[in-house]
């Protein structure tokens, strides 16, 4: 009896699993964007390149065009790629590709708070106190500059202690930029040998790298394995200690607050809350603040100082623009401070920066939209909840847009005599109801920290050195490889 039971479990076992196989294919909607067929349960896991998936993503365009879906996991992705999709999907239907995707680990994260990784009703409300916040304390104007500019110094005479000899500039670019938002957030600036400040540095350097780990994806698809060891668990650690770091700010500030005069972010945060008390705290919370802080800290300086990393990097690899680029700084600038204002009457340095940011593509897929509605786009039906991944390195390595689309050339950005042109492809931040917030910020500090060090020093490697690799290393942002270079002084 027991046997005859057994095999006829096993044998409804079968069915259910032909069924399974026989449906896994179709999906809820004729007209959904076509993709390869996947296997159960894993979906198309197999075939993703799990350390760089927007090279998977490309290769599937070419099969199955600029709109297709992929199955990751039990979750449909819908991927946009090229410039004239990605922008018309962004801008022209904001709204419906406007939503962060839920993803497990970003709910781990920051639990639908914040900034960055929110989304609904919080995100709107924090996005518009953030960016009126940020113009309040001088983003695009000249008291920001004041402190990029004072900065700057700092990094100058930090880098000169080495007298020319080699160094790894990635944490000492990491503590300038982040000195920059720190500055905003905190009301001061911190000491780049504080100890704190680098365990802050480390904890959000580390999270980037590790959330491009594989674990973290075969997470995202299968959040039932929250139990096992992995790089998922290490990210939640590094932010509750971090966050442990803002609560512990919290009070200083609340007893040196003077509502006439706000010297900082947390400060206008918490007076805002005072003034919200009386109605409700569903957004002027405690928790809302931390999280906010945290994703600020993390977004304003991890992509900005990789890009100047990867600026240097590639001025050491291309001397010869590296010393047109000085030509034009002494030309115009002298031996007076670099300003954003500069940028105007220095196309071909203009163009450099824009170029580093193209070529670099640090956030190649972009961070992972959500449908917020069902829509009918390109032809295809996207049922509202749908995964969606604009594949950002497709529009800056656009062939159609770009001359030389894989290789660092800055007369992308030049026309024929010489003038800065401005492309609507470039578009490193996104864009769209989700463009980075920081963006007039992060403009002015890749322009202003890049020449002031160039301005101040000529790059190059150390005597001996192998070639400069400009393969990326692992991680959510692709950062320039570990590589010692030498700041030697110009004058």
């Amino acid at each position: 009896m027991d046997l005859g039971l057994s095999v006829a479990t096993y044998f409804v076992l079968i069915l259910v699993l032909l069924y399974i196989l026989h449906r896994w294919n179709k999906t809820s909607s004729a007209n959904f964007p076509p993709g390869p067929k996947c296997w159960p349960l894993i979906g198309n896991l197999q075939m993703l390149n799990l350390k760089d998936q927007h090279l998977t993503y490309l290769e599937l365009a070419k099969t199955y065009g600029s709109v297709f879906s992929v199955q990751n996991g039990m979750k449909k992705t819908v991927v946009l790629v090229g410039y004239e999709t990605v922008k018309d999907a962004l801008v022209n239907h904001a709204e419906e590709f406007g939503e962060r995707a839920k993803t497990e680990i970003f709910k781990d994260m920051d639990k639908g708070l914040g900034l960055t990784l929110s989304y609904g009703e919080n995100w709107k409300v924090m996005r518009r106190f953030t960016i009126t916040t940020l113009r309040d304390f001088g983003m695009g104007k000249s008291s920001i500059e004041d402190k990029i500019v004072e900065e700057s110094a700092y990094l100058i005479d930090h880098i000169a202690s080495y007298k020319g000899k080699q160094f790894s500039d990635l944490m000492i670019l990491n503590g300038a930029v982040a000195n920059i938002i720190v500055a905003i957030l905190l009301g001061y600036r911190m000491n780049y040998e504080d100890p704190q400040f680098q365990r802050l540095l480390r904890l959000a350097n580390e999270n980037v790298r590790l959330l491009g780990a594989p674990m973290v994806l075969i997470y995202n698809m299968f959040p039932f394995l929250r139990f096992l060891p992995g790089s998922h668990k290490t990210i939640r650690r590094n932010v509750d200690e971090f966050l442990a770091f803002i609560r512990k700010t919290f009070l200083k500030h609340l007893n040196d607050l003077d509502e006439n005069d706000q010297r900082s972010f947390i400060d206008v945060f918490f007076v805002r809350q005072k003034d919200e008390a009386e109605k409700s705290q569903r957004y002027f919370h405690d928790d809302n603040l931390t999280r906010l802080m945290r994703s600020l800290f993390a977004a304003g300086m991890e992509t900005t100082s990789t890009t100047l990393s990867w600026g240097l990097m590639l001025m050491v690899k291309y001397p010869q623009i590296q010393e047109k680029v000085q030509e034009e700084i002494s030309r115009v600038v002298g031996s007076a401070q670099p300003l954003y204002s500069h940028r105007v009457q220095m196309p071909f340095t203009n163009a450099v920066v824009h170029e580093i940011q193209r070529y670099s593509d640090i956030l190649p897929q972009g961070v992972a939209r959500e449908t917020t509605r069902d829509i009918t786009y390109k032809g295809y039906f996207i049922p509202k909840g749908t995964f969606v991944i604009p594949l950002l390195t497709s529009v800056l390595k656009d062939k159609t847009q770009f001359e030389k689309p894989h290789e660092f050339y800055p007369n992308h950005f030049l026309d024929d005599k010489g003038n800065f042109i401005k492309k609507d492809a470039f578009m490193p931040f996104s864009a769209g109801r989700r463009a980075c917030a920081g963006e007039t910020l992060a403009r002015m500090e890749l322009f202003m920290f890049f020449t002031s060090l160039l301005q101040k020093f000529t790059f190059r490697l150390p005597p001996g050195a192998s070639p400069v690799d400009l393969t990326p290393g692992d991680g959510f942002t692709k950062v320039p490889k570990k590589q010692m270079i030498c700041a030697v002084p110009r004058y």
